[in-house]
């Protein structure tokens, strides 16, 4: 069982080098999390950009250019666009987002012709490292999709599952969070937390073992869901937290962050190839993590 990032970077050190294709690279602490990855061993990287500004940043940061492939694109759209393409034809296993907004970046990873459309939904998965908990935690979704349907949260749930089995975690225990853990006719989150273990049960989301609803608390506390009465295999024990919706999952993401020491790393799973979409806000360390989530889902 893998507990910390520590060792999911030196599971990515064992395996095959990735290479990452970065949209717009003239971003400082993209290419600080690119020249780390590099530098470690992790993948190698393609940045696709303003050459002048990459090198100008480069030269701040003292990396050495040499030891990337840089191709030159003044229009982000196009630079976008370009980064994505050299993932669809398989030059680069994953990509990553650089000084561009998410909605021109999605747009190129989501074109119709050069995209890396699969037909399944695209969603966030969040990996954190809680020192609480003495394991990997991983929360979806929390970027991407607003207000899930059941349908829609089958699917979030088996893309997080793919990390979880990429991380090294076999038989992931699943919680669909709720306000309760009862079903409750006027609470629809409840209702879709018993339509999806029941699935689970019938053999529709594999992989996994899945239990809901559950409150938050007796998700992640054995002692909470004795207390209750709650007897469930995932209760106490969840390693993935499927949240109702964005705000529930953004909150929770950031709580995690900022006031329970968790490290972490996210990437977007559903597209042709893992996509890394990091914040400014996040720090190196977190972009760093989430290129080395990327590397072990490119192997799958």
């Amino acid at each position: 069982m893998i507990r910390t990032f520590e060792e999911i970077l030196n599971k990515v050190k064992c395996g095959e080098r990735k290479k990452i294709a970065v949209a717009v690279a003239q971003d400082e602490p993209v290419l600080e999390a690119v020249r780390d990855a590099k530098a470690m061993g992790l993948a190698d990287a393609v940045l696709v950009g303003d050459r002048e500004k990459i090198e100008e940043i480069a030269k701040t940061l003292g990396i050495n250019l040499d030891e990337f492939e840089v191709i030159d694109e003044k229009d982000n759209a196009k630079a976008a666009m370009k980064a994505v393409e050299l993932v669809s034809t398989k030059k680069a296993d994953m990509l990553m987002k650089g000084l561009i907004d998410t909605a021109t970046f999605l747009r190129a990873v989501l074109d119709k012709e050069k995209g890396l459309r699969t037909g399944r939904v695209l969603s966030h998965v969040a990996v954190f490292e809680v020192p609480a908990l003495q394991r990997i935690l991983l929360v979806t979704d929390a970027a991407m999709n607003i207000a899930p349907d059941l349908n829609t949260k089958k699917q979030i749930l088996e893309n997080a599952v793919k990390v979880a089995h990429a991380i090294g975690i076999e038989v992931p225990k699943v919680a669909p969070v709720c306000a309760v853990e009862v079903v409750n006719p006027d609470m629809q989150p409840t209702l879709d937390a018993a339509a999806l273990s029941k699935m689970n049960d019938r053999g529709q989301i594999k992989g996994c073992i899945v239990d809901g609803p559950l409150a938050i608390d007796n998700a992640l506390s054995e002692e909470a869901a004795k207390h209750k009465g709650i007897k469930s295999p995932v209760a106490g024990h969840a390693d993935i937290i499927l949240v109702p919706n964005i705000e529930t999952g953004n909150v929770m993401y950031k709580t995690l962050t900022y006031t329970a020491n968790a490290k972490n790393g996210g990437i977007l799973v559903g597209a042709a190839a893992p996509v890394i979409l990091t914040s400014r806000a996040d720090s190196n360390e977190s972009k760093l993590y989430s290129i080395a989530l990327a590397c072990l889902v490119a192997c799958l």
